[in-house]
């Protein structure tokens, strides 16, 4: 967690929705005005007596007036973003009707001086001020996800509303033997329930299609209940971002990347369009290998997948069922969970792991107390929120994961990503508190996954996990396992905030929830339900950002940002090679570079940042697309008598 996302994730759980496929995160110490300032001001020298006092003194406010607002904004939000996110940790780790009523008064009272002080700056749009100033200022008035109006009683249920959703998202699970008339169960209905991270492994491992769907349509039984409270919090939050003087929420999210609302959109399509073409001959490869396996009842050589073949819940990263999209002369270079299985490591070991990358970089070793306060495996006694996820508690050196993590080498890249987080939280602490974010939040969903793509054979060879680097005829393979994460996921980060911004702007009505939903899902992956959906579903709130409000743009710019980040540390590093062999482990020169962008935090807009790891200024996705040429000339020759397209 960060920042206004360091506790707002604490209601939304904003580095808490690191997207980890099936394993399912800050502060100038800004100080209070000086005694002069506070003779000033009269005795109330809190942020919003600031402005008042200032206001009805002259009439006006100025640069000065805005410099001790924000001063005392930040020292009343770092103290109070503590106890959020402590709140927030105990109800993500502890689900139970306490854990959650203390984290909604805790977040309740957040969201009022957050939605206070964001008011309060929206009255220094007039005055003129330096450029880090307005920055500021305009980084308080975005801050909260979910915005409520001046009211506490909204306040109130909204903080309700995030918590309730949340906790019915971790304690969900699936009992075979509870039918609802959805499908008929493949198991033998005695009373055994599934938690997500069951069902997940399931998922990943079955070939049984009639298990699959069960599994599909069984987990998607726990969010039905969730629809109106969704409806209910989309109007609240509406109400709240007019009240900053913006159209909705849509409008809101998407102002929050240092550019235009409409421009910040095109630019995602524009990114897209670029990617789009590899993504497509993908999928027609994809839909071919899976029609050889199940044949035409189950998976139909053209138009749409069906969703559930995928071995993902979500069919958004296709990695599991590389076993059967590859050719009978496509070997991987290696089977990365059966090097760890192999090596014997524990759950704990393959954090170690982690660490051990970023401290080979220059990075500071992890705290002792992150090694005492962390959640690694799911707990026997308890429901607990497994989706995995990375937090600072304190906005200094109380860093954490949560995860409930399997021996599997999914997780072990999915530490490496939680890991990322960590240590970008940690590096940029000493920033003001406006300050300890990413540069956009794209950036620190990029990190972890950038330092992942250095999780080559040649890394895995140093660390012991691996006796020999396999020769270059192997390379089509593992590009192959990557794309099918990296690629299969690109639209599916672009549609989930494409629909949440139809939902915000009132061009998706309530009782289009679930067909706006499917409509895009088609449309930009070529996947399909394995059963007909309704409204009676709501089949967005079985993906954990929907109920845990956590923003998606983010992890489609760092799907694109990481190539950018690791094509530009591989050239730091003197790295001369293809692009899918480089590891800049143990690279002092690349862990410089990467550090020293990270410092900034968000100090400055991210073009800046952007320049400072890679030289240029814009996203650009020619990197993802140089990083799998080689299997892109591959695609095409498959594909040539193929009817691609849905």
């Amino acid at each position: 967690m960060k920042n206004l996302a360091w506790v707002i994730a604490a209601a939304t759980l904003a580095l808490a929705g690191c997207d980890g496929g099936n394993n399912q995160s800050e502060s100038a110490k800004g100080a209070a005005p000086s005694s002069a300032e506070a003779v000033s001001y009269g005795a109330d020298t809190t942020a919003a007596g600031t402005v008042a006092q200032a206001d009805s003194a002259s009439g006006t406010l100025d640069a000065q007036d805005a410099k001790a607002f924000l001063d005392s904004a930040q020292a009343r939000l770092e103290k109070i973003a503590e106890e959020v996110s402590h709140a927030s940790w105990l109800a993500s780790t502890y689900i139970n009707v306490d854990s959650q009523y203390t984290e909604a008064l805790a977040v309740e009272r957040y969201t009022s001086l957050a939605v206070e002080l964001a008011q309060q700056a929206a009255k220094f749009d007039d005055v003129k001020l330096d450029p880090e100033t307005r920055r500021m200022l305009t980084m308080l008035k975005q801050g909260l996800v979910f915005p409520s109006p001046n009211d506490p009683k909204l306040t109130a249920e909204l903080a309700q509303i995030g918590s309730k959703m949340q906790g019915m998202y971790g304690a969900g699970k699936y009992c075979p033997g509870q039918k609802t008339g959805d499908d008929e169960p493949a198991g033998d209905g005695e009373e055994t329930c599934y938690t997500l991270t069951e069902m997940g492994q399931k998922m990943a491992n079955s070939r049984d299609p009639k298990l699959l769907k069960e599994l599909w349509v069984g987990w998607r039984k726990v969010s039905p209940p969730m629809k109106p409270l969704y409806e209910r919090q989309v109007e609240i939050g509406n109400a709240g971002a007019k009240e900053l003087g913006y159209d909705n929420l849509s409008v809101m999210w998407r102002s929050k990347y240092d550019m235009p609302a409409d421009a910040f959109a095109t630019d995602m399509d524009n990114q897209w369009s670029k990617v789009k073409p590899l993504y497509e001959a993908l999928h027609c490869h994809v839909r071919a290998k899976l029609n050889e396996h199940y044949g035409d009842d189950v998976a139909p050589a053209s138009g749409k997948i069906p969703a559930h073949l995928l071995g993902n819940m979500w069919a958004q990263e296709w990695g599991n069922i590389y076993d059967i999209v590859k050719d009978d002369d496509m070997e991987a270079p290696y089977d990365l969970t059966q090097l760890v299985v192999d090596s014997g490591m524990s759950e704990k070991d393959m954090v170690k792991v982690g660490e051990k990358f970023f401290t080979s970089l220059g990075f500071k070793p992890l705290p002792k107390t992150f090694w005492e306060r962390s959640q690694f495996v799911q707990p026997r006694d308890r429901d607990v929120v497994c989706h995995a996820s990375a937090w600072n508690l304190d906005g200094k050196d109380d860093i954490r994961i949560k995860m409930c993590i399997n021996k599997t080498g999914e997780d072990l890249i999915t530490v490496h990503h939680e890991l990322g987080h960590n240590f970008y939280q940690r590096i940029y602490n000493d920033q003001p508190f406006l300050y300890k974010e990413g540069a956009n939040d794209g950036f620190h969903e990029a990190v972890g996954d950038t330092i992942a793509l250095s999780i080559t054979p040649k890394y895995l060879k140093e660390i012991g996990l691996m006796d020999e680097i396999p020769g270059e005829e192997k390379d089509l393979g593992y590009l192959m396992q990557q794309a099918l994460d990296k690629i299969a996921f690109l639209p599916f980060g672009l549609l989930v905030d494409k629909w949440r911004w139809q939902v915000f702007n009132g061009e998706v009505a309530p009782g289009d929830y679930n067909k706006a939903w499917w409509k895009l899902r088609e449309e930009y992956q070529g996947i399909q339900a394995p059963v007909e959906r309704s409204e009676a579903n709501f089949d967005p709130g079985a993906k954990y950002h929907i109920p845990g409000n956590t923003p998606y743009a983010r992890y489609f710019l760092a799907r694109i940002q990481q190539f950018q980040f690791h094509r530009a540390l591989c050239d730091a590093a003197g790295e001369t090679g293809p692009l899918h062999r480089c590891s800049i482990f143990k690279n002092q020169a690349a862990g410089k570079k990467l550090r020293d962008m990270l410092a900034m935090g968000a100090s400055k807009p991210w073009p800046d940042a952007m320049e400072a790891l890679t030289g240029q200024r814009e996203l650009d996705a020619s990197a993802i697309v140089d990083y799998f040429q080689p299997l892109m000339v591959y695609l095409q020759e498959q594909n040539k008598d193929r009817e691609c397209g849905w």
